[in-house]
């Protein structure tokens, strides 16, 4: 079966992937000339790679950690000492750490809340052990309902202290979804919760040993063409053309620097594009159904990820560190954590801002002044005295809109991978799965969208087969 993807994303090279798996043939087409969608990344003229996002790969992705060894990459995964750190802003230039210990997990969970004394009293710890009882017992479908709440309501229902909210979780929630406590869905967090405290290694993370395109995209589109499937770049969708029964009868491409539109056709069709895009390609007479009018209620939220070389080390931390400041929400230095980004002389910040909502149409002047302005206060002792560090240079990747903003109520409005239309299919982290918007979503949504289409071939061909007349043989 021959199946069309627009995106290559992700979850678009996912679906791909499990689809030429499955025997058939998947043409994936890309609008950029990079392949990755929200893990994209460049080299600048210098040779150094600056990215979309600072992407983290944690213990509690099976699908992507699976992903990883099926290409047989599993060693470009650089595994961190497990532990979650976290800047103090009361005391500039220090850091708290939650150190999970080797023990089965919830304990080592436990014992790493109980054992940090920095951030939170014994009284705090023991009103929020409480708090997350429920969620830890009664499961997904808990998990699940407390969608219409808020973080901060669903803190403030369980008689959480809100100084946990201010300590903790102001940060995880701008790590998870660039949005604050009082805006993200309760079950975003207790899903991420749930995930790092019942399973051993769940919060375990790993960086790439390179850039995303190179060093995930790259061997993906190579399993993908090397058992018959197509990776096209540069091919961006025009229109989704349809036949008279609101099916599909192809892709219409736009023709670059002059040349002619081309209609592509197949047995099948995907959308791996994000929610926005996706919305606007939307055939009329699609906007009218139920399911496609669903989608109004996503939209994708804005981030701003920054890269900043300096002349020197300005830490030698080889992990994320969560900063805890009112502008960014997590970091790293590249340098340190990224084999193909090392340096032993110079540090190269990766840094998320967020929320980026009143930032996304403000200058790179304006928003490298204002992270400079924070990032003194996270290391003080390299910003005064008569040698400060100097910036050699930066890179401002801005995307108005990424990841669907994941605030309260919004898991009602995600669709499923299968759509109203017999011959097109949704995939990507914004569709449901139970990893939400993130890169193991996006793998995961891929996956079963391929099985969706695969089981989908498998019910014609039995329909097909069962409509067979018997032919009568004349004697």
């Amino acid at each position: 079966m021959r199946v069309i993807i627009a995106g290559a994303g992700l979850a678009g090279l996912s679906c791909a992937k499990y689809l030429v798996d499955a025997g058939h043939t998947p043409i994936v087409l890309e609008r950029e000339n990079v392949l990755g969608g929200k893990v994209a990344a460049w080299q600048d003229e210098d040779g150094d790679w600056y990215e979309t996002g600072l992407h983290i790969f944690f213990g509690a992705y099976p699908n992507m950690l699976n992903l990883f060894k099926e290409l047989d990459i599993e060693d470009r995964l650089q595994w961190k000492e497990h532990t979650m750190i976290f800047n103090r802003p009361e005391k500039p230039g220090t850091y708290s750490r939650f150190d999970f210990p080797n023990l089965p997990a919830p304990l080592n969970g436990v014992v790493a809340i109980l054992r940090n004394n920095d951030m939170l009293s014994w009284p705090e710890k023991i009103r929020f052990g409480i708090g997350l009882i429920p969620a830890m017992l009664r499961g997904q479908g808990y998990v699940e309902a407390m969608d219409r709440y808020t973080w901060s309501e669903w803190m403030e229902r369980q008689n959480m202290p809100k100084r946990v909210e201010k300590e903790v979780f102001i940060a995880m929630s701008k790590a998870l979804n660039f949005i604050n406590p009082n805006e993200i869905s309760a079950t975003i967090l207790l899903t991420a919760l749930n995930r790092f405290l019942q399973e051993k290694n769940g919060s375990k993370m790993a960086f790439l040993d390179g850039s995303p395109t190179e060093r995930l995209c790259q061997p993906m589109v190579d399993y993908i063409t090397e058992r018959g499937g197509e990776v096209r770049l540069n091919a961006p969708l025009k229109e989704i053309v349809l036949n008279e029964d609101n099916s599909v009868k192809g892709y219409l491409i736009r023709g670059l620097n002059g040349a002619e539109d081309e209609m592509l056709t197949a047995d099948a069709y995907v959308s791996a594009m994000p929610v926005d895009p996706l919305k606007l390609m939307l055939p009329q007479s699609w906007t009218e159904m139920e399911f496609f009018k669903q989608l109004e209620g996503l939209e994708g939220v804005p981030v701003i990820n920054l890269h900043l070389w300096f002349d020197r080390k300005l830490t030698d931390i080889d992990h994320l560190l969560f900063s805890r400041s009112d502008l960014l929400s997590v970091y790293a230095d590249m340098s340190n954590t990224c084999r193909g980004y090392e340096n032993a002389d110079r540090s190269m910040l990766e840094l998320v801002l967020a929320p980026a909502k009143d930032w996304i149409a403000k200058s790179e002047e304006e928003i490298i002044e204002a992270t400079m302005k924070e990032l003194k206060t996270l290391f003080p002792k390299h910003f005064t005295g008569d040698n400060p560090a100097q910036l050699l240079k930066y890179h401002v990747v801005k995307t108005p809109r990424s990841v669907y903003k994941a605030t309260a109520g919004r898991q009602a409005y995600r669709p499923s991978q299968e759509t109203p239309i017999s011959n097109f299919y949704l995939t990507g982290d914004y569709t449901m799965q139970k990893y939400l918007a993130s890169m193991e979503g996006a793998v995961l949504s891929g996956k079963l969208t391929a099985q969706a289409i695969a089981e989908s071939k498998g019910k014609e061909s039995s329909i097909e087969k069962s409509q067979k007349k018997p032919v009568s043989v004349a004697k």
